[in-house]
Parts: C-alpha cells; structure tokens; sequence
C-alpha cells in the first residue's frame, strides 16, 4: 500500500504534481482542511512553511502522526512544537535551494544601500538632475551572523565582490574556508563595532530569538547597517526603529519581520535608510520547481528506505550535517 502524503499548500500547488501522486496517495489541504486530513497521514509536506495550522491540527495521538514532514523552506522555527520534537517524526527541510538567491540578494542590498540606488529612483521620479558620489563596496568589512549554507554562500559572494568577510556562530575560530575569522560570543563585540554591514542569516531557535537587542545594536559602529534575511524575531524591532530615528545606524535591508505582512502602521515604512522586502530574498524565478525536485528525490529515497537528505537536528532547529562545513552552528 502506498503511503499517503498531504500536500499543505496555500496560494499555489507545487509542480510536477503527477510525479508525487506515482510515489504516494497524495491529497491536497489548505490549512482550513489540514485537520480533515492530517491524523493517519505517513508524510506531511509544508508547501506553505510559514503556516501554524500544523502545529494546531498536529494528532493528539501520537500513532496518528505522521512519519515524516517535509518543509519546503530552509527555517523550520513554526515545526519545533513539543509533540513533534520530542517524537521520532523525521524532519527535513530545503536546505540548498535557497543558497545562492539569498547570497545574491544580500549583495544586491548592499549595493543598493551603498550607491543609494532609492534616492537615484526618487530623483528620476521628480525629473531631479542631482549627480553624488557614492560609497564603494570594496574593501569594506561584512559580518555574517550565522554559519550555515545561506550564510556561507553569501559570505562566498561577497568575498568575490571584494569585500572583507567574517562570521559569527556559536564557536569562534580562524582558518574557516569561507568566512577567514569566525567570531564566537568572546569576540562579537568587537567584530560588531568594525563591521560597515552585518548580515543576518540564522535560523530562528530558543538560541537565536532576540539576538540582536538594543546592547547588540549598540556595539554596532556608528553608521554601520544591517541586513536580515534570516527570521524577523531575531531582531528587537522596536530597538532597531529607536537606532535608526536617532541615527545611529545608516540604514537597514529587512526582508523579514517579527509580524508578517509587516502593519501599515510600521515606521519601518518611512524611516530614512531602510529597504523593507516582503520576504522574497530566496524566490528566483524557479524556485518552485527547485523545491518540488528536492522533495522529490527525498521522496524517492523514502519509498526505497534510503536515507534522507536534511534532516534536521530537531533539538538544535537545523541540519547538522557536514555539507556545509565543520560549523554549520548557525
């Protein structure tokens, strides 16, 4: 007998859906249908990640869950629930499709933070002539807050574009392929206060939530910025609004938020020097299709009993393994 998979999606169905349903009894629930289809179910894929419907219809009774759940995302912080990490569900997640979009992304922030690429637009906009100078990228020093694959690709670009990279993780160390320098709690400080940008691409864990408060914000140097691309409440946001109104900061690139859609009401909106995205930094143009073959081949894998590919650590929040390197930590 087949297994049976729920699809969770939202706005859209992933494709190559005929591919899915050759490998498994596939139905397809919103997160209004979820709690029809989830007791009894052996896989569980999360095409829509950020849903807190599966925590709420997770099976009181533990035989009733499922085997294993796939997210189609590399954050899995709305999958690490009690009653799934503390079973022996497996949990896996995208990790490598987004890679290379977010490092992109990150570079295309600072660029258009360092040539205020804004303020070009808005002269074009009011047929304003206003030729200036802008700051070059080279040489200037980049901090990347988390280790992991996200982390490590962009570290990776920014190093070709010239810029001076290090890392900050949970252990510090030197030698690192990618980062050079990786700071460690004993030395953040310091890295903070030289850094021009800090880049966030942690995972969202008990570890990481609020890591960047007002004390953090403040061992930054004086017109340095920030970049997340991580998760929203890795930031304090009402510290970060009080160090961009009174100036400490340059400016920030934020693409995700503690509350999304980020509230009208934000003044993250409207204060100087700030790019606000709507959590788009890993969609390329075929980024469905990378995260449909990526659960496929998982999926092909499950149905021969082989091992699966990202598994997560659901005691730390993220894949431990060493593709990404000796401290994929953060």
């Amino acid at each position: 007998m087949a297994d049976r998979l729920i699809v969770l999606y939202k706005d859209h169905l992933p494709p190559n859906r005929d591919r899915f349903e050759s490998l498994a009894d596939t139905v397809y629930a919103t997160e209004k249908e979820l709690p029809l289809f989830l007791g009894g179910a052996d896989i569980l894929l999360a095409w829509w990640p950020l849903s807190p419907a599966v925590a709420a219809s997770w099976p009181t009774d533990p035989a009733k869950a499922p085997r294993w759940v796939h997210v189609a995302a590399a954050g899995v912080d709305p999958y690490l629930f009690p009653a799934l990490t503390g079973s022996p569900v497996v949990l896996t997640n995208s990790r490598g499709v987004y890679d290379e979009p977010i490092a992109e992304y990150v570079l295309g922030l600072i660029l258009c933070m360092a040539k205020d690429f804004p303020g070009t637009w808005e002269h074009q906009r009011r047929r304003e002539w206003r030729p200036r100078a802008a700051e070059r990228i080279g040489g200037r020093s980049v901090l990347v807050w988390g280790t992991g694959a996200i982390g490590r690709a962009a570290a990776r670009l920014l190093r070709v574009a010239g810029m001076r990279v290090s890392g900050a993780g949970r252990a510090g160390r030197t030698g690192d392929p990618d980062f050079g320098t990786v700071h460690g709690p004993g030395s953040l400080r310091a890295a903070l206060g030289e850094a021009d940008y800090v880049v966030l691409a942690a995972p969202l864990t008990p570890a990481t939530r609020g890591m960047v408060d007002a004390s953090v914000l403040a061992a930054m140097r004086p017109g340095a910025r920030l970049i997340n691309v991580g998760r929203g409440p890795l930031v304090d946001e009402r510290a970060l609004i009080d160090a961009l109104a009174e100036g400490r900061l340059a400016g920030a690139a934020l693409d995700v938020f503690t509350q999304e859609p980020l509230p009208a009401g934000s003044p993250l909106w409207d204060l100087p020097g700030v790019i606000v995205s709507p959590h788009t930094a890993g969609e390329a143009t075929d980024w469905r299709t990378d995260l449909a073959e990526l659960f496929l081949d998982n999926l092909t894998r499950w149905a021969v009993g082989r091992p699966l590919h990202n598994v997560v650590d659901k005691r730390l929040g993220y894949v431990t393994d060493g593709s990404a390197g000796p401290a994929a930590d953060l």
